[in-house]
């Protein structure tokens, strides 16, 4: 409806003074930026996979009108493979079909889940049992290998070669890392031996690396190759893809239908009933699809606005919660055209009132010692989490209509780390003062009268220190991290843990806050619970230079080295905890357990793989913390010493830095002066989070800067922060 809404505005001159309310004003103030001569031909309009095809085609309709389509716009089409090929939900209607009807002998399934994830009301699981030889190529044994006469081990897409196909059709190799673990095979081999052993010369070859390179000669490069066509799939396996392989572009004209006649009601989604709500099923941030469940570190890493972990819970908006009588953290009853399911509720500012979201992805009882496992096999694991899966059918796979939400008064209490590590515990109504310290922004208007806004955010006299300060000398390393880019995807968090051997610690761990992430992202909301503007602020060790952790080790067992980094002695540390009491900014953590006794097993020299050998596994009663991944430091200190040649600015990356996609986080070495982090810590917008405790932080931020379309702003720019929920 809101896609109809923005064509009429860009078609026609509506009468906005008989129209209002945030709908028509979003869309007003979005046609106006869209439609100025400046942006025509630069922008793009996109929507969601979820919507109907009349919404896709009104939206094609608005990017011809814009003149964003064509050769060197934003947008370009590309003609499809297989345009007959039919859509995922109505090949899967009508294989089970065929399998009801005792049509199918024998079915091979090639990885996925069905009997866990696929649409309700094909009961796939069920029809399965009619087909008398069934087999699935699975990495793990699943719901679906459970059902199946024969499950075969797959190799991971890390042990396997393959090819894909880009975005735009550009032809792509994938070469495996490793040889596989666990004697498994990939898809291609399965299908080759079966192909192979229904030829009746048999010389088909089987080996992957094979396979691919005579597809690739026979079906993507063709005639193309010139001379030897060994050359050119080396330049393949070089360059990872074939240059110039792309789709041909497809020259479209614009549909000529009337704006009010571009969508029809009758294909729009029903318009619950008052008490009714509507339900959006979303791929889980973590697990995705339930793919993950068996993955700790994804189970473990906090949602990026929930900052739920090891499990999922219906999201609903304060109005919706408040209407209904649901409280947060308590369990409710969701039904759906007879279908119901209990799940815990979190109540989420910003949430469109009337909706429900729910994560998929969980409850699964066959995904592993981590995710879940089936009594009374080999393990008993408790699922993680609720399965929402069986409230989703084929003709609700995005949105659901007509449900309703029952409290049931009973509490649930849910993982949540936003509450943990707080900066400092001095009552919401000083913390929501502090915040605005925190996080420093400004419109770019703001931004242009006032450059220094963030440096003098804070006034306090002359900064003396107790003690003569030490002069460094030779590498300084620093950090500078970007507000304005930072999207809280939490990437940099899981690529920390996997760097630096940090543990998982458990559900109910992370419940009593003892979780071990050195990285965390904290989120905060300002303004209306209905509208609430968010910000993510990514809070690792500052590595400061008047430390106050090392002020209160009675063993030295936290010091500077002579480079400026925070160093920690595990060796010395006796696990007084002092030093995480004392640190300002909450980010020192403590082994509450030997929380790595699977290494001490001498079964478990494959799970030994998984950790980096550089850096030192802790143990119990000892505290551990960010480091500035000093291991990578010194690899380059001793690469560069080797060669005689210099540590190039860039070279040298920490683990965030390295995986953060927006490139909000830049590290190097201050006594470069010529280092990209020298230049951003001597930027206008460069502050130190409370500096003025005079620690001198090697990590300072960059204040995030807001171009807001003025018809759009909060009602209340100036509005406090509430890193809880406002």
């Amino acid at each position: 409806a809101f896609v109809a809404m923005l064509e009429e505005e860009l078609t026609t001159k509506p009468n906005h003074a008989e129209s209002s309310g945030p709908p028509r004003q979003f869309s007003h103030a979005i046609a106006g930026d869209l439609l100025d001569p400046n942006h025509r031909g630069g922008s793009a309009v996109c929507i969601g996979g979820g919507q109907p095809p009349s919404a896709h085609a009104a939206v094609h309709r608005i990017n011809a009108l814009l003149g964003n389509v064509g050769k060197g716009k934003p947008i370009t089409y590309t003609q499809v493979p297989d345009p007959k090929r039919p859509s995922n939900v109505a090949a899967m209607r009508a294989l089970v079909d065929e399998m009801g009807a005792g049509k199918v002998n024998t079915l091979l399934i090639l990885g996925g889940n069905p009997v866990y994830n696929a649409p309700a009301d094909l009961a796939f699981g069920d029809v399965l049992k009619e087909v008398e030889t069934t087999i699935h190529l699975s990495a793990y044994r699943d719901e679906t290998s459970r059902r199946c006469t024969w499950h075969l081990p797959r190799a991971h897409f890390l042990e396997s070669w393959g090819d894909g196909r880009g975005y735009d059709g550009t032809y792509s190799v994938i070469q495996p890392m490793i040889a596989p673990l666990r004697n498994g095979r990939s898809a291609i081999e399965v299908l080759a031996w079966i192909l192979s052993s229904m030829s009746e010369t048999s010389s088909q070859a089987t080996e992957p690396q094979k396979l691919l390179q005579q597809t690739f000669k026979e079906q993507i490069a063709g005639d193309k190759i010139a001379g030897d066509s060994g050359a050119t799939w080396k330049q393949v396996l070089r360059d990872g893809l074939l240059a110039d392989s792309q789709w041909p572009a497809e020259s479209i004209s614009a549909p000529s239908t009337p704006a009010n006649e571009a969508i029809p009601e009758d294909t729009l989604p029903d318009k619950p009933d008052d008490g009714q709500l509507e339900v959006v099923f979303r791929r889980d941030a973590s697990v995705y699809d339930g793919r993950f469940a068996n993955n700790s570190w994804l189970q473990e890493l906090p949602d990026p606005i929930t900052k739920i972990t090891w499990g999922n819970a219906a999201l609903v908006s304060p109005a919706t919660a408040k209407k209904l009588g649901i409280g947060n953290e308590t369990l409710a009853v969701l039904k759906i055209d007879g279908r119901q399911t209990r799940i815990p509720v979190y109540v989420l500012p910003g949430q469109a009132a009337g909706t429900v979201t729910l994560p998929l992805g969980y409850g699964r009882t066959a995904a592993g010692r981590v995710g879940g496992e089936l009594p009374g096999d080999l393990l008993d694991v408790e699922p993680v989490g609720v399965d929402v899966y069986p409230l989703r059918t084929t003709a609700t796979m995005d949105v659901a209509t007509g449900v309703s939400m029952e409290p049931t008064g009973q509490p649930y209490t849910l993982a949540c780390t936003q509450d943990h590590h707080a900066i400092d515990s001095i009552g919401r109504k000083a913390r929501r003062q502090r915040a605005k310290i925190l996080i420093q922004q400004a419109t770019l208007e703001h931004f242009r009268r006032d450059p220094d806004f963030a440096r003098h955010a804070v006034h306090h006299p002359p900064l003396k220190s107790l003690w003569r300060e030490h002069e460094f000398k030779g590498h300084q390393w620093a950090m500078s991290i970007d507000l304005s880019k930072c999207i809280g995807c939490e990437a940099c968090v899981v690529a920390c843990q996997a760097e630096n051997n940090v543990p998982v610690v458990g559900k109910q761990q992370v419940a009593m806050g003892r979780e071990m992430h050195w990285l965390r992202v904290d989120r905060y909301f300002r303004g209306s619970p209905h509208n609430p503007q968010m910000v993510c602020q990514p809070i690792p060790c500052q590595q400061c230079e008047l430390a106050p952790c090392e002020q209160v080790c009675p063993v030295a067992a936290t010091v500077h080295s002579t480079e400026g980094l925070n160093d920690m002695d595990y060796n010395r540390c006796i696990g007084t905890r002092y030093c995480a009491n004392n640190c300002p900014y909450k980010v020192r953590r403590f082994n509450y357990f030997n929380l790595h006794k699977e290494l001490e097993e001498p079964q478990n020299e494959i799970a030994k793989m998984k950790y980096n050998p550089q850096v030192t596994v802790r143990s119990r009663g000892v505290m551990e913390k960010c480091t500035y991944c000093v291991q990578r430091i010194q690899a380059a200190k001793i690469a560069a010493k080797s060669t005689g040649k210099p540590i190039d600015d860039g070279e040298l990356q920490t683990a965030c830095q390295q995986v953060c996609p927006a490139g909000a986080i830049v590290f190097g070495d201050l006594s470069d002066k010529n280092s990209n982090v020298l230049k951003l810590h001597h930027s206008a917008r460069a502050y130190a989070i409370l500096g003025e405790l005079n620690i001198r932080p090697r990590t300072l931020y960059l204040a995030r800067i807001r171009n807001p379309n003025p018809q759009l702003e909060l009602e209340s720019p100036e509005g406090e922060y509430d890193s809880h929920r406002t």
